[in-house]
């Protein structure tokens, strides 16, 4: 349950700019720190430390930095284009919030800023031969910060954009929506009820996906009027004019509901924050294309499958003790696990029914997750145990595979039915 304006700010931290910002400001009032600091050194340690050199290293700097940066953002540019092709479009963004990435533009950016700075103030005489040390000092830490996020960056540049990596990114986002749903189905609110007939719809303007709820805003409009409300639409929703957002009971709609519609923040694509579906949705995304004919990666698609089991294993685990609810006013539908397995899973067993390897893959994962405890996981995995042996029996023309494959589907009936 995160505020409409702390989600905002942090997605704004997770920009490439913010970072870059922020490490150029540092970067300058370093620089100029050293004229501020400069009455405090002794003026015999100038030329005792050679201090005088400052200007060819500042140099030197500057010029280097700038050629590593514009080779970084070309690298950058490459990865994104990779991503985008290779995996999905929907995962660059993540790729793009990469916090190795945005720290090494940043200190690259930062060090040009600084020895920029630096030259100009050298040439008009503001340091003096006492603050040549002071910015002789901080080069020389500036050179080291420099070297090792070379170091990190050479490193990081043999895995960014691809595949693997990029799919572990999705799993990660969509495994962290995934406990703090786990942790709080109704999203701090009440389970869903009956809507009463008096209650009034809400209805918003525009035609988007909502990317977050702000329930606590939802709360206070609820206390103030001494009212309910009942929330229809959940982040990842696909909401029009046409079908309400949310009922509203007890309340003057008329004056409060602007202040309703602007708990909503509703986009143009989903988000990965409070959407779990969405994660899933991806990584279903990106088996998919992986089994396309251009790119026939079955392997890949393997790996989503039992990223997908790993997911779905959370929202298994036993739930903690029942607490107070934070939002009792506030009545939110939970994720249906069923819509889960239908976007992990669907897309595979379609685009794989003629692989065989595929399909053993998905019988086993069906098995793991009808044995992890709840029923409805049971259900959902004996029903699409089903399905994909049907598309298997589609797509695969070898009685050899397809007796494999029954043979599995049968263990997943049996272990369903409790046997």
């Amino acid at each position: 349950m995160t505020s409409r304006w702390l989600w905002h700010l942090s997605r704004i931290t997770r920009r490439m700019w913010f970072r870059a910002s922020l490490f150029s400001i540092l970067a300058v009032v370093t620089a100029l720190a050293a004229i501020v600091l400069a009455p405090y050194i002794p003026s015999d340690v100038p030329t005792k430390i050679g201090a005088d050199s400052v200007d060819n290293i500042l140099g030197i700097i500057a010029s280097s930095m700038l050629a590593v940066t514009t080779f970084s953002l070309s690298t950058m540019v490459a990865a994104y284009s990779a991503a985008t092709s290779n995996v999905t479009p929907r995962a660059t963004r993540l790729v793009m919030e990469d916090t190795t990435t945005q720290n090494v533009l940043a200190t690259f950016i930062g060090s040009f800023l600084y020895s920029l700075v630096g030259i100009i103030a050298l040439s008009t005489g503001a340091y003096g031969s006492t603050g040549r040390v002071v910015l002789f000092v901080v080069t020389a830490g500036v050179i080291v910060v420099i070297v090792v996020t070379l170091l990190r960056w050479i490193d990081h540049l043999s895995r960014l954009g691809r595949v693997t990596e990029t799919t572990e990114r999705v799993e990660a986002a969509a495994a962290e929506a995934m406990r703090l749903y786990r942790k709080q189905p109704h999203m701090g609110g009440s389970p869903p009820v009956a809507i009463p007939g008096s209650a009034r719809p809400i209805h918003v303007s525009r035609i988007g996906y909502v990317q977050h709820l702000d329930v606590g805003a939802l709360s206070d409009i609820a206390e103030r009027g001494k009212g309910r409300i009942f929330v229809q639409a959940t982040p990842g929703a696909f909401v029009t004019p046409v079908d309400p957002v949310a009922f509203a009971e007890g309340l003057d709609v008329a004056e409060q509901e602007a202040e309703i519609r602007g708990c909503y923040t509703i986009a143009d694509v989903r988000s990965f924050d409070q959407d779990p579906r969405f994660g899933a949705s991806v990584l279903a995304e990106i088996a998919s294309r992986a089994l396309s004919p251009g790119i026939n990666d079955p392997g890949t698609a393997i790996d989503v499958i039992g990223r997908a089991v790993r997911l779905l294993a959370i929202a298994a685990e036993p739930g903690e003790p029942e607490q107070e609810v934070a939002c009792p006013r506030v009545h939110i539908p939970p994720i249906v696990i069923g819509d889960l397995f239908d976007d992990l899973f669907t897309p595979i067993a379609r685009d794989g029914a003629g692989v065989v390897e595929i399909g053993i893959r998905l019988q086993k994962a069906m098995l793991i997750l009808s044995r992890l405890g709840p029923p409805d996981f049971a259900e959902n995995a004996a029903r699409h145990s089903r399905l994909a042996l049907q598309r298997a029996s589609r797509g695969l023309t070898l009685e050899h595979d397809l007796a494999i494959l029954r043979e599995l589907a049968a263990q997943v009936e049996v272990a369903c039915a409790g046997g």
